[in-house]
């Protein structure tokens, strides 16, 4: 798509085009929607942007996206601390919360062990998740990672590397299909998933 007739819009719609999900024509539609606001709408649009690049910060303890150095779910007392559910990224979180069915905490991965990508357990927060269980013990670890080929590997691995310091750890049921991201599941399907969770070990093929 060729903008000829206003350089600053042309370079507007490239960088939204940069988005995920978003395409030229989606990008363009959003840039004309923006020039219909006045100056006000728009400066708080541009501050909210600038204060994700400058203000939101990571949670210290479950790498949440987070206000505080601590995120309001583990700094939140009527969390249940002794379950920590095992998410690939932020997302997961927000599908999860939106259930209404969890009240434990929380450990955001940051991806999951793909050797085809060059991802391995030390590109992710592997290796923290471990010394948090070691160090706090909880009575639960739920892994709710994709039932993908990748998601399997990193439960195993996991598996593995906490079972000496965790007496239950578990999986979302199969209500989750296989190849499917949490953040396209319904909240239905999910909250089912979340309600009939299985010991990990049963999810092993023998």
């Amino acid at each position: 798509m060729l903008i000829q007739y206003s350089k600053i819009l042309e370079n507007c719609v490239n960088e939204v085009a940069k988005l995920p999900g978003i395409g030229k024509r989606s990008a363009l539609r959003i840039v004309l929607d923006l020039v219909k606001k006045d100056a006000g709408e728009l400066t708080l649009l541009t501050d909210a942007i600038q204060k994700l690049h400058e203000e939101l910060k990571i949670c210290s303890v479950c790498y949440n996206l987070s206000d505080e150095a601590i995120c309001s779910i583990c700094a939140d007392p009527k969390r249940d601390q002794t379950t920590i559910c095992v998410v690939q990224d932020i997302r997961d979180v927000i599908a999860i919360e939106n259930t209404q069915q969890y009240r434990g905490v929380y450990h955001v991965l940051g991806g999951v062990i793909s050797p085809m990508d060059g991802i391995g357990p030390q590109q992710i927060r592997v290796q923290e998740l471990v010394n948090r269980v070691s160090e706090s013990k909880p009575v639960e670890v739920l892994l709710a990672l994709p039932a993908t080929p990748e998601g399997d590997t990193t439960n195993y691995y996991i598996y593995k590397s906490i079972k000496d310091w965790v007496s239950k750890i578990t999986t979302l049921a199969r209500g989750v299909g296989i190849n499917e991201e949490l953040e396209y599941t319904d909240p239905v399907t999910l909250s089912r998933s979340l309600l009939t969770r299985t010991d990990i070990e049963q999810t092993f093929i023998k």
